[in-house]
């Protein structure tokens, strides 16, 4: 392409900005951060002035701490009682600061807004940190596009791009909608789609997907989804979601924490008087015990143990190229103990290729190669696409010079052609002769289907001169990914609508356990159900419209990212490149998220059980009280992030 016209073609106009949501919420997180710190640096202000100041501007300036501190939490924690006519940890935090100064510790409870504010703070921070990849993804995507029509350009918004358009795209620029290359060939950064860090270079007819970057060709793309129904906009919204879906843990804690809440104030409000009354105490020790218990049993760390710990794992997963539709799908993956996978598509390429070709000892292998695929050519079926594929990796120049005539499709048995007056047949046994199709070769083709191979027959003239053996392979990365769920203890089971022969030899090329074949896909629904009934907890891999329904019913259904629109849709779990190996990744990663919630969940519930029996026997003061519960919180706050990992 000349200077002139490359110089006309203007880069395609990225997003600059992030959404209004995101922006909002990274103010806010920003906001409670510098309040936190303002708080923190008036109360160190306070003490150091303690004694040059009046009481009264000491006052003030603890005041000032409460109110820049607390401001924040104290409307979060008034506004959600009153939506939900339930107590909560914020409300017990500022009862605590008040309490703590109306019986004169000031500064103490000046530090305990100040740490509850810094925990608070950095709890938002973790909240955010998944919305910020996604922002980023978001910022991925191109508002604008170059639309060809003739020989016309145009600078269109990207969603006034319709399926069938013709947009353009140039070296270093994004892609901004899915579509189909129809000229030019460039290496593609898909690393926002897949979570591959290594570029794929792509040419006429393959697919290209908004929001990957074309990296060193221009390419004219014809689009084949409008702008809202992108793969890359599916991605955001299954991530939007899963945010908001809460694991069954993190629905626990939020129906224990309002009554959890209204226990400790009955408890407080009882020893605010009792101890006087049974064992002497003076009533202002009572009170001072009745606050630090106020603190040390308010369930902070408990209530922060998951969601961070969750949303940072739904984080990680999301940017290598597994997304997870929620908590719940994270949680539950670590405790499957069987997992159905579908044949076509998931553990095998989906696609037919050739395998062998057997030719009578005189034939001439490139000549029967090149006609075959000249042959071939003219038809669309996927084992006449393996056919053509097989001679161009052999003997692409040969081929090109075959020139065929009367080239006929006899449906469901085969083709014909004729070639320098020659009939050429190229089909099943049936079609070219049985009797002598079997006899070939000393019967060739009995041998080859036992290995669920699909043959067919090359008749030239009167005579059968070859056969194919064609086979839909395996995925390269099927036999580790099998052999290393069963390292684990689990499970593996093939379904397939495929006969029993193909069935069978690709469930011993897989390693799979035990396979099903010639399943509708209601009776794949009846494996699930039974399965489920053997072993518990059970997952599908799947990718097709026939998966969809056993995706539903399994514990965990697993889709194929390449697969239907309808099996993205039903799958909780989706593996955006298909890469088989990511499902032991994802597990691995659920294994790892229970174990630190488990972690968190034991070590808070240990602290405030330490810090409650130590002020019973008046061991614990209130500085010491704050900095203990406050401090296990961010404690387990980090310990949630080092998920993001």
């Amino acid at each position: 392409m000349n200077a002139d016209l490359t110089a006309l073609k203007q880069p395609t106009k990225e997003k600059s900005h992030k959404s209004t949501s995101f922006k909002s919420s990274k103010l806010y997180e920003h906001s409670e951060l510098i309040a936190a710190l303002a708080s923190g640096l008036i109360v160190l202000t306070a003490w150091l002035l303690e004694d040059s100041v009046t009481s009264g501007w000491w006052i003030t300036l603890h005041l000032a701490a409460f109110a820049i501190g607390g401001y924040a939490k104290a409307k979060e924690g008034i506004v959600e009682t009153i939506q939900q006519k339930d107590l909560n940890v914020e409300m017990l935090m500022i009862i605590a600061a008040i309490g703590a100064a109306a019986i004169g510790y000031w500064t103490e409870g000046a530090i305990l807004i100040f740490i509850f504010a810094l925990s608070g703070a950095l709890e938002t921070y973790t909240m955010n940190k998944s919305s910020r990849e996604i922002a980023s993804l978001m910022e991925m995507q191109p508002e604008e596009a170059i639309r060809l029509i003739g020989n016309q350009e145009e600078l269109v918004p990207v969603s006034e791009l319709e399926t069938g358009d013709y947009i353009f795209v140039r070296a270093s620029e994004r892609i901004p909608a899915d579509g189909k290359i129809i000229k030019g060939t460039t290496s593609i950064d898909e690393s926002a789609i897949t979570g591959e860090s290594v570029p794929v270079t792509k040419a006429n007819d393959q697919d290209v997907f908004a929001g990957t970057m074309a990296l060193d060709g221009s390419i004219t793309v014809q689009i084949t989804k409008p702008a809202h129904e992108t793969l890359f906009q599916k991605i955001i919204q299954l991530v939007q979601n899963a945010q908001d879906e809460k694991s069954p843990s993190q629905l626990f804690i939020e129906r224990f924490e309002g009554t959890y809440v209204k226990a400790v104030l009955a408890v407080v409000a009882i020893m605010m008087f009792l101890p006087t009354m049974l064992f002497g105490w003076a009533l202002s020790e009572s009170i001072y015990r009745a606050m630090i218990l106020l603190v040390v049993a308010s369930p902070c760390a408990l209530v922060a143990s998951i969601t961070p710990a969750t949303l940072s794992a739904i984080s990680n997963s999301a940017k290598r190229g597994v997304l997870f539709k929620g908590g719940v799908h994270v949680e539950g993956l670590s405790s499957m103990n069987a997992v159905a996978f579908d044949k076509t598509g998931t553990l095998t390429n989906g696609k037919p290729v050739v395998t062998e070709l057997i030719t009578l000892p005189d034939e001439d292998r490139n000549h029967i190669m090149a006609v075959t695929a000249a042959i071939e050519n003219e038809s669309t079926h996927p084992l006449a696409l393996a056919i053509t594929a097989h001679a161009r990796d052999h003997i692409a120049t040969e081929m090109s010079s075959i020139q065929p005539q009367e080239v006929k499709t006899v449906n469901g048995n085969g083709v014909t052609a004729v070639l320098d007056g020659v009939t050429w047949k190229i089909g099943k046994a049936a079609f070219v002769g049985e009797e002598e199709a079997f006899r070939f070769q000393h019967g060739a083709a009995e041998r080859l289907a036992s290995e669920g191979k699909t043959v067919l027959f090359v008749k030239e003239d009167d005579r059968i001169a070859a056969l194919y053996a064609l086979k839909d392979t395996i995925r390269k990365d099927t036999k580790r990914t099998i052999s290393a769920l069963k390292q684990q203890g689990i499970h593996t089971i093939m379904l397939t609508g495929d006969n029993e022969q193909t069935a069978k030899a690709i469930a011993e090329e897989a390693g799979v356990d035990h396979f099903r074949a010639e399943c509708l896909p209601g009776e794949k629904v009846d494996h699930i159900k039974q399965l489920r009934e053997q072993y518990g907890h059970v997952a599908m891999v799947g990718d097709g419209i026939n998966d969809a329904p056993a995706l539903a019913a399994a514990d965990s259904g697993i889709a194929m990212g390449e697969g239907t629109d309808v099996a993205l849709e039903t799958a909780d779990v989706v593996l955006m490149k298909n890469e088989l190996p990511k499902i032991t990744n994802a597990i691995a990663l659920s294994i790892r998220m229970n174990k630190i919630v488990k972690q968190n969940v034991v070590f808070s519930l240990a602290v405030i059980a330490v810090l409650i029996l130590s002020n019973f026997t008046q061991i614990l003061d209130l500085p010491l009280g704050v900095i203990g519960h406050e401090g296990s919180t961010i404690l387990v706050i980090l310990n949630g992030l080092r998920l993001l990992k």
